[in-house]
């Protein structure tokens, strides 16, 4: 049981925000599984009623004592979570921003016949979300903490049918250099996690997703793919104190994919 695990592990005490469940497939479940079996306690949110059915449930499995709906579109939201962990908790020691949108015209065509409207909401959903989450959490995380968010290949490369999210992610990472040198003087560390391709909700939204799995189990040196608990043991390890001086990072977990691709 998660529970009989939760009292002994690296992140005992620790008290940390996820956002981007979406439900047990999801890279950001996989997270907070594991921070929570190494000890720490789970602020979880949801995107919408709608969504609310199938993270409740999970969040009930981790024993999230905040659970709370979180649409970054819907104003008011994002500020009213961090409202009730100031309240709860008083402080907070990580946050992981696991969101990412693209309108579908968008992400299925061409980088050059992005539209501005699709362009600035992909952009603002997918990266000054993150920045937004880091300003609210800045105060809170009075004796140092860490801030993740998860990002992929794409953004440092040309990955066939990535298409517009490979501008977005470039900038969601150039996000993370500079929060990082901003934030560093407050022990404030910044890192993103950048996994090989995983079946979840939003990657089926990427074209010809299929053939990108099988071309990095094929091509990565260790011949297969990662899982979203591999992601959350990297995940565990950066919010914790053993990687305290770990900042400014893209880390990936792809089996080495990203040397080869």
């Amino acid at each position: 049981m998660v529970c009989e695990i939760a009292h002994c592990g690296t992140l005992k005490g620790k008290k940390g925000l996820i956002v981007g469940i979406a439900n047990e497939n999801s890279i950001a479940w996989g997270c907070a599984k594991a921070m929570r079996n190494e000890g720490a306690e789970i602020a979880v949110t949801y995107l919408n009623e709608k969504a609310e059915k199938y993270v409740r449930p999970l969040a009930d499995e981790i024993e999230s004592p905040i659970v709370m709906p979180l649409n970054v579109n819907n104003d008011g939201e994002m500020e009213a979570v961090y409202d009730e962990i100031k309240k709860k908790w008083g402080k907070l020691d990580f946050i992981l921003h696991s969101i990412a949108f693209a309108r579908m015209e968008d992400l299925h065509g061409r980088v050059v016949d992005c539209s501005k409207d699709g362009f600035c909401e992909a952009m603002d959903i997918s990266v000054h979300s993150f920045i937004r989450m880091a300003k609210l959490a800045e105060p809170l995380m009075t004796e140092g903490g860490c801030m993740l968010t998860t990002t992929y290949y794409g953004g440092q490369q040309y990955i066939e049918n990535y298409n517009i999210m490979g501008p977005v992610k470039a900038s969601l990472e150039a996000s993370v250099a500079y929060l990082a040198a901003e934030l560093g003087p407050k022990k404030i560390r910044v890192n993103a996690i950048s996994p090989g391709p995983i079946m979840t909700r939003a990657a089926s939204g990427i074209g010809k997703f299929d053939a990108l799995l099988q071309k990095a189990a094929a091509q990565a040196p260790m011949r297969e793919l990662v899982d979203i608990n591999d992601v959350g043991n990297m995940a565990a390890f950066l919010v914790s104190d053993r990687a305290n001086h770990i900042s400014g990072n893209i880390e990936f977990i792809d089996s080495g994919y990203h040397i080869v691709g």
